[in-house]
């Protein structure tokens, strides 16, 4: 019988020789990771055993990237991927892991809630704590702070993370709530934005989040950015990014002048509403923007002028108000759907 297929998708993978980064197609089975230079390939690049392997994650090793998850081979051989958001790595690392004590155990994959803390009490399940804390109600509150001239927004303080969760009864006092935020810290569901928090995060210390009003967080999937005093078309630039993330994961796009694709992640944000879209495997600045106001869009068929890449469906194509032409390929069917919708909902709602 063939190794059942228990998850695919896109993730950005260190080369095994070179030290390059580079956006695969990657299929987990019950036996292995398999991943490909594009998603139509018949063959692989390489395969990753998981008889013995282990995983770590959050993976530490490389400072400058986020989400990234480690997969050591039992011969002992590492394997590094990133992923787009906190929900995507949570998800992959979730699979494997089962995936790997299945195989140690011989047994058939089903999946399993497990834990994602590893030091902390088993009745804590920072994926649900995180959830509260992003609650638009009841959560942590992102603000606009200002720290030696520069402007941090959609961030709050170290303090402020403490207080929240002796507020809502999550621990009894400061030294337990700081052990959980630092749990959320270490997981890479909070991220330093100060120089503060950054020394903090990076010292040797057991607990490397600061109780400390001045120091300064942001979660890890939201439209945080940081700026310098700027001028007023500065800040015109800047309000494409003050939008809630609505949706963000990484799809085909056809480039305008090429007309080659290639993997993007993408970012939606609503009000104002935008569609941001990056290079996977670099930092955080954006390629491009599509302004979505006003916007149609819709699954299509066939692609005009498509070259450089089998298209084999899933594909849907923006048109702005101002007549610009993008398209897309989503890697299932079902996701093509919920980035139309989520897309048409934000043009109508966004300015």
């Amino acid at each position: 019988m063939e190794p059942q297929e228990i998850r695919e998708g896109y993730l950005v993978k260190k080369g095994t020789v070179l030290n390059s980064w580079n956006a695969v197609w990657v299929v987990l089975s019950e036996d292995g990771v398999e991943f490909y230079k594009k998603k139509t390939d018949r063959s692989p690049k390489g395969m990753i055993p998981l008889k013995g392997a282990t995983l770590v994650s959050p993976c530490q090793d490389y400072g400058k990237r986020t989400l990234v998850f480690k997969i050591t081979t039992d011969k002992k051989q590492d394997h590094f991927f990133q992923a787009s958001h906190v929900e995507e790595r949570e998800n992959w690392v979730k699979d494997i892991k089962r995936a790997i004590t299945c195989l140690a155990g011989g047994r058939k994959f089903a999946r399993k809630s497990t834990r994602r803390s590893i030091r902390l009490p088993e009745t804590v399940n920072l994926n649900e704590l995180y959830a509260l804390m992003r609650d638009p109600d009841d959560g942590v509150k992102e603000l606009k702070l200002e720290q030696e001239k520069r402007v941090f927004n959609h961030c709050f303080t170290g303090a402020t993370v403490v207080d929240w969760l002796i507020s809502k009864e999550k621990a009894r006092n400061r030294p337990e709530a700081l052990m959980l935020a630092t749990g959320l810290l270490n997981e890479g569901f909070l991220q330093p934005a100060g120089d503060l928090s950054k020394e903090g995060a990076d010292s040797r210390e057991q607990s490397v989040l600061l109780d400390q009003p001045d120091a300064l967080y942001y979660f890890a999937d939201s439209g945080f950015f940081c700026e310098g005093y700027s001028s007023d078309e500065d800040e015109l630039v800047k309000e494409e990014f003050r939008g809630n993330i609505i949706k963000q994961g990484c799809l085909l796009k056809q480039g305008h002048r090429r007309k080659n694709w290639k993997v993007r992640k993408f970012i939606l944000r609503d009000d104002p509403a935008y569609l941001h879209y990056y290079d996977p495997t670099k930092g955080d600045d954006p390629l491009g923007s599509i302004h979505l106001r006003s916007c149609v869009v819709t699954a299509v068929e066939y692609v005009p002028d498509a070259k450089k890449y089998d298209i084999d469906g899933n594909l849907f194509e923006i048109i702005t108000s101002e007549e610009t032409h993008y398209y897309l390929q989503a890697a299932t069917a079902d996701e093509r759907k919920e980035w139309i919708k989520a897309i048409q909902a934000v043009s109508k709602s966004g300015k």
